[in-house]
C-alpha cells in the first residue's frame, strides 16, 4: 500500500454513463479502484468528519481532483465549489457530481476568487504539493467570512518516508511535514490551530500489530499468500478502518498517518 509510485496502470471502473474514468497515477487518490481502497477511504475518513462539521456552510474544496469530496461535504453544506486545475480531473468531477449544490470550476487553487467570503476551505492532503505553502493558506484565509474556517490535511513524514529521510518517494511531493512543522506551517497564518492525527483503527490495527510484532510480512510471503491475501483485504477496508484523535504535536501526532489541522482566525 504504497502511494505515490505506480508500475501497473489502473483505471477506474464502473463509471456513470457519460462519465469519463480516471487513470491513478499516484498524483491523486481515486474511487472505485480495488488497489486504491487504502488511500481512497483513508481520504474519505477525514471528508466525512469535515462533513459533519460544515452543515448548512459554503464551503471551497480546493484541489478536489476526482470530485468525491465535494461530494461527501455537499451532503451536509448548503453549496460546494470544487476547484481543480487539471483538465480530465475537472472533466470527470463535473460530469459526476455536478448538481445543485456541487459546483465543479477549473482554475488554479493560489488564484481563484470566489464572488463572494464563504464559511470554510477545504485543503486536503495537496499542501505537500505546492512551492509556497504559506502564500496559498494567506490566499484560502482571504476567501473566508470573519467565523470562517479552513480544513487543512497533509501525511506525516514520519510515518510515510524511511526513518531519517527527508521525504518519501512520492515525485509529487515537494515537502512532507513533521508534526511541529505543519503545526507551525499553520500558526503562521491562523491565531488558533487544533491538531487531530489520523491512525489504523479496527482491522488495519490489527494488521499493523501483526506486522510489527508476528512478522506477517515475512509470513505471507513464504506461504505464497501475498496476492491472495491482499487482494481481500484491501477491497475490504472500510472508513471505520481509521481514527481520527487530537493530540499534542510531541506525542501523539508523531505517530499519525496524516495531520489534520483546523485553522481559524487569521492573523
Amino acid at each position: 500500500m504504497t502511494e505515490g509510485v505506480q508500475t501497473k496502470v489502473f483505471v477506474q471502473q464502473d463509471q456513470p454513463p457519460g462519465v469519463p474514468p480516471l487513470e491513478l497515477t499516484g498524483e491523486r487518490t481515486l474511487p472505485d479502484l480495488p488497489e486504491e481502497n487504502y488511500w481512497y477511504r483513508r481520504h474519505l475518513v477525514v471528508y466525512d468528519w469535515i462533513a459533519e462539521r460544515v452543515a448548512g456552510h459554503r464551503v471551497i474544496d480546493m484541489a478536489c481532483g476526482e470530485g468525491y469530496g465535494s461530494g461527501v461535504l455537499s451532503r451536509y453544506a448548503s453549496h460546494v465549489t470544487g476547484i481543480d486545475a487539471n483538465p480530465d480531473a475537472y472533466e470527470h468531477a463535473k460530469a459526476k457530481y455536478a448538481s445543485e449544490k456541487v459546483e465543479i470550476v477549473r482554475d488554479l487553487i493560489e488564484t481563484h476568487r470566489a464572488p463572494q467570503p464563504v464559511d470554510d476551505v477545504v485543503f486536503l492532503q495537496t499542501i505537500e504539493h505546492v512551492q509556497d505553502p504559506a502564500a496559498v493558506l494567506r490566499h484560502f484565509a482571504s476567501l473566508l467570512k470573519p467565523s470562517g474556517t479552513v480544513y487543512l490535511s497533509t501525511p506525516n513524514l514520519l510515518t510515510l518516508a524511511p526513518e531519517g529521510a527527508e521525504k518519501s518517494d512520492n515525485p509529487w511531493h515537494v515537502k512532507e511535514y513533521k508534526p511541529h512543522e505543519f503545526r507551525e506551517l499553520c500558526q503562521e497564518v491562523f491565531a488558533e490551530v487544533e491538531m487531530f492525527g489520523v491512525f489504523h483503527a479496527r482491522k488495519l490495527r490489527l494488521h499493523e500489530l501483526a506486522i510489527r510484532h508476528a512478522g506477517w510480512d515475512a509470513v505471507h510471503k513464504k506461504l505464497g499468500l501475498t496476492k491472495r491475501f491482499y487482494d481481500r483485504f484491501t477491497p475490504a477496508i472500510s472508513e471505520r478502518d481509521f481514527a481520527l484523535k487530537p493530540g499534542p504535536t510531541d506525542g501523539s501526532l508523531s505517530k499519525a498517518l496524516d495531520f489534520v489541522a483546523v485553522c481559524s482566525r487569521p492573523r
